[in-house]
């Protein structure tokens, strides 16, 4: 590559301890070190880690902090150099909390192998240690154990090494970064909990694309922007993101965004991620936290992805360090303005009017009869690298919106969302007794559904009725008040046509499936009855009738008719149990 000299001499002279070896421990080293192709298992990273925090108790510290589906533990570290431990400790000091997640995808394995190199350098060199004054860094080691222990050289057929590494799926098979609002894994439950006990203020997943080939090692995925709450949406986009680029570009680890374009080659432009709740930034953005998914490009070699891995973490600390501050307070206020806002935006759509302009480093493109079909296949010149100006479109406008209501009332039956809520740390307050309550209550009409994703039927396009109803709940249903810092990721997850609702992931599918029903012979008394003793609906009936005439040659499809609208048909079925009340009622 033509950047290997500058970036061979950065590396030895501030980063590694290749030239100048200052190990606290003579034999710790990780394999990286002596084969550049080589990556931890999931027990020499673990062992890596407790030996680090034996060597250094005073600043660093590792515990275990909840189970996985593969049944060993998740593990968490902690450095801080004020040598304070406790979450809430370390806040009242005014620090400020980065949370680095490694290995959700165990076949992209750079930040696990890049965070110990880094660790090593932050705990052995003071002059380092002077930039985490104002920070604490958490540390997931491996979040996919499971992916991790499952280790092969063919998973990642368009990657240039490891030699071996672990696999996407979990021990249930789920990827991960799927998992973090319906948390069906035991490590998205952790997760949750480990999230919520941290609450961090900067939040980094690492990670390795796929896609298109150009000339950058690093790309990188934040928070969309128009999605945060004003004060974090501003700092980030206009001062946190250009000092990023600006600094990597000056270790000459220059950035790209996540090239995700829409027209297969990146020239014609590239569009931003809206990263939901199941994703791990989307699920960062409901708690008011900026994350960055950098993903290395695949087709770099390993020591390259994983340098560059490292640089980014070193970037974003730097970053903090500088800005704590403004951090804090633009936090601060994006919490007020989640626990009073009285409007959520729950979707939002790609403003395709509105554009950034950057110069990209890509490789031409072309077309070549395929070895394997004899068809037309795509593929990259790396003989012909180019610079262009091309558009990024990263704007989002809202395309669902929704007025919050006072409170919420879940029947405490749906115990699998109230385990869900709890772990996000969400006020909810049992009913002390049997009540009535003046709601709003939802009831779902048309929508779609994507089947066996993620292990669920998702359904999506969701189409609702809202009516005005007194409803009956029970001692023990829960009330959940809208006035708290967990506003939004509450709102986000109980509307039912919010992208990643709980509705959305068929947690209420039973709701969707009528229970009684009628024998066509014995109803057709009854029906006629009805009709006779409510001429406004047999009105109805005759118009409707004549306007489609499929519909008056199918006697079965008026009789359902009929039966949709009397009194034998069941209220509930299609009812959304969750309520919207007003104090009041």
């Amino acid at each position: 590559m033509l950047r290997a000299l500058p970036i061979l001499l950065l590396l030895f002279t501030s980063c590694t301890d290749k030239i100048h070896p200052v190990r606290t421990m003579a034999d710790f080293k990780i394999p990286f070190e002596t084969n550049p192709n080589q990556t931890l298992t999931y027990f020499e990273a673990i062992e890596c880690y407790e030996k680090l925090a034996a060597a250094h108790p005073g600043i660093f510290h590792l515990q275990t902090a909840g189970s996985t589906d593969s049944g060993y533990p998740l593990h968490v570290a902690v450095l801080n150099t004020a040598g304070v431990f406790e979450p809430e400790a370390i806040r009242r000091s005014g620090k400020r909390i980065l949370l680095i997640n490694n290995g959700i995808h165990p076949g992209e394995p750079e930040g696990i192998d890049a965070t110990i190199l880094l660790l090593c350098d932050y705990l052995s060199k003071p002059e380092l240690q002077k930039t985490l004054e104002h920070l604490a860094i958490v540390f997931i080691p491996v979040y996919n154990i499971d992916g991790c222990l499952n280790r092969n050289s063919h998973t990642r057929a368009n990657q240039d090494g490891p030699e071996s590494y672990g696999f996407r799926g979990n021990a249930r098979n789920y990827d991960l970064n799927r998992d973090f609002v319906k948390c069906d894994s035991r490590n998205a439950r952790s997760f949750n909990q480990i999230f919520q006990t941290w609450m961090p203020d900067i939040f980094v997943d690492n990670h390795t694309s796929n896609g298109a080939d150009y000339q950058y090692t690093m790309t990188l995925i934040a928070t969309q922007h128009n999605k945060l709450e004003a004060p974090l949406g501003t700092l980030l986009q206009k001062t946190m993101l250009p000092e990023l680029y600006s600094d990597m570009k000056n270790r000459h680890w220059e950035m790209t965004p996540y090239v995700d374009s829409p027209n297969e080659v990146p020239d014609s432009g590239i569009v931003g991620f809206c990263d939901y709740g199941r994703y791990s930034t989307g699920y960062a953005a409901l708690w008011n936290t900026i994350g960055f998914m950098p993903e290395t490009h695949m087709l770099k070699p390993f020591a390259d992805r994983l340098w560059s891995t490292y640089h980014f973490m070193d970037a974003v600390i730097h970053f903090i360090d500088k800005h704590h501050v403004e951090i804090g307070k633009a936090r601060d206020a994006a919490f007020q303005l989640t626990q009073t806002k009285k409007e959520f935006n729950l979707d939002y759509a790609l403003d395709q009017q509105k554009h950034d302009t950057f110069l990209f480093k890509g490789y031409e493109a072309a077309y070549k009869p395929s070895e394997v079909s004899g068809l037309p296949r795509l593929w990259y010149d790396r003989s012909k690298p180019y610079e262009k100006n091309i558009f990024y479109y990263n704007y989002f406008t809202p395309s669902v919106t929704v007025e919050k209501p006072e409170a919420y009332i879940l029947p405490a039956a749906w115990e699998n969302v109230v385990e869900r809520l709890r772990l996000n740390g969400v006020e909810m307050k049992p009913l002390e007794r049997d009540e009535e309550f003046e709601t709003e209550t939802y009831f779902i009409g048309d929508y779609k559904t994507r089947n066996a994703w993620e292990g669920h039927a998702f359904h999506f396009g969701v189409q609702l009725e809202k009516r005005s109803m007194r409803r009956t709940f029970h001692k023990g249903d829960l009330l959940i008040p809208v006035n708290q810092r967990a506003n939004r990721y509450i709102v986000e997850t109980l509307e039912p046509n919010a992208p990643d609702s709980w509705f959305a992931w068929n947690f209420f599918e039973p709701i969707l499936m009528q229970k009684e029903s009628y024998s066509a012979y014995v109803f057709e008394d009854l029906a006629a009855q009805f009709l006779r003793e409510n001429p406004s609906v047999k009105a109805e009936l005759d118009t409707k009738r004549k306007a489609d005439p499929a519909f008056a040659a199918d006697a079965a499809a008026q009789l359902e008719w009929v039966y949709r609208r009397s009194p034998w048909y069941e209220p509930t079925h299609r009812m959304y149990p969750v309520a919207r009340v007003s104090p009041k009622s």
